[in-house]
């Protein structure tokens, strides 16, 4: 998790829409005063750039209207605020009408958490990926980033696209990315390792390593779709390894964890079990890794983690 940092995902994003506007008269850049867009041309497509200013709830309704007009609003706000704030208007005016309108949520799990709790989002995976018509991203580095933005813009209903803020290593090559289609990243036959977002994707990979030590091979799936889940590459994990970790930045209950419990639940029932953010506030302020740390998401507690279930997943077989 020390490797060298590329940009991050939120940078990514911008710089790949700042060169779609222009060629694409579909796309409306609405800001709520984020920031993200200061001092940057646009070029041609100026006038396609609105900052309604700090106005989350109004925000998603102007996108509605506009994606009712045959537009494809790109919206820019932190994700905590799109996942509480403005979470009626997300749930009224954009997914239950299916309208196309991407939701760019910078800032999420604690990537804000010099600011504190009230801009921490932790519990946006568990809002978003209940609405129906809703699909749920997060890009784990910088390329992922702007490839499954360019394939979220052909989704035909609404897409939330989960941003960090700060730089994060890049991942180590793998499958092609595709949307809906989870990447491994690394094979094994004993545990199977599937993580969502920058630091828990790399957490996991420097968890096999460790684990790789002991003589436990593990698998390392990247899971950049929460919804639709890959039920697929779920299910070969569940079959072909003795049990399931999760790996999220987000509080255990509803996040991705859950997703793929339920997920497993019905399709390959296995032993799954899941390293994520503890059931509390983070009450401290600093920086992303030294919170995730702190809450446990790190390769140690996602190696031990590993080596527990499968002494006991051994011990229970006759």
């Amino acid at each position: 998790m020390t490797a060298a940092a590329t940009p991050s995902s939120r940078e990514v994003y911008r710089d790949t829409a700042v060169r779609l506007l222009p060629d694409d008269e579909r796309l409306v850049c609405l800001d709520s005063d984020t920031g993200l867009f200061n001092g940057i041309d646009f070029g041609t497509a100026a006038d396609r750039y609105i900052n309604v200013g700090i106005a989350e709830h109004t925000l998603m309704g102007v996108a509605a209207g506009l994606a009712r007009e045959g537009r494809v609003p790109l919206v820019n706000t932190m994700a905590a605020f799109a996942a509480s704030r403005a979470l009626e208007a997300v749930k009224v005016d954009i997914a239950l009408n299916g309208l196309p309108v991407r939701i760019a949520a910078t800032h999420s799990g604690v990537s804000a958490g010099h600011l504190g709790p009230t801009h921490h989002a932790l519990e946006d995976l568990a809002v978003m990926r209940t609405l129906p018509n809703m699909t749920v991203v997060v890009p784990a580095d910088a390329a992922t980033t702007e490839t499954l933005f360019r394939q979220a813009l052909e989704v035909p209903g609404p897409v939330y696209l989960r941003l960090g803020r700060n730089a994060t290593p890049d991942l180590p090559p793998g499958p092609p990315v595709r949307l809906g289609k989870a990447q491994w990243l690394r094979r094994g036959s004993d545990i199977t390792l599937a993580a969502c977002g920058p630091l828990p994707v790399l957490a996991a990979l420097a968890a096999a390593d460790l684990l790789e030590q002991d003589g436990v091979t593990a698998s390392v799936l990247h899971v950049h779709t929460v919804k639709p889940l890959d039920t697929e590459a779920l299910a070969e994990a569940a079959n072909t390894s003795l049990a399931v970790i999760t790996v999220e930045e987000h509080w255990g209950a509803g996040g991705f964890g859950s997703a793929v419990t339920e997920a497993l639940c019905d399709i390959a029932p296995v032993r799954v079990h899941r390293v994520a953010m503890p059931d509390a506030f983070v009450s401290v302020a600093g920086g992303q890794q030294y919170l995730a740390r702190r809450s446990g998401i790190t390769p140690q507690a996602i190696a031990e983690k590993a080596a527990a279930v499968l002494g006991s997943t051994r011990r229970s077989r006759p």
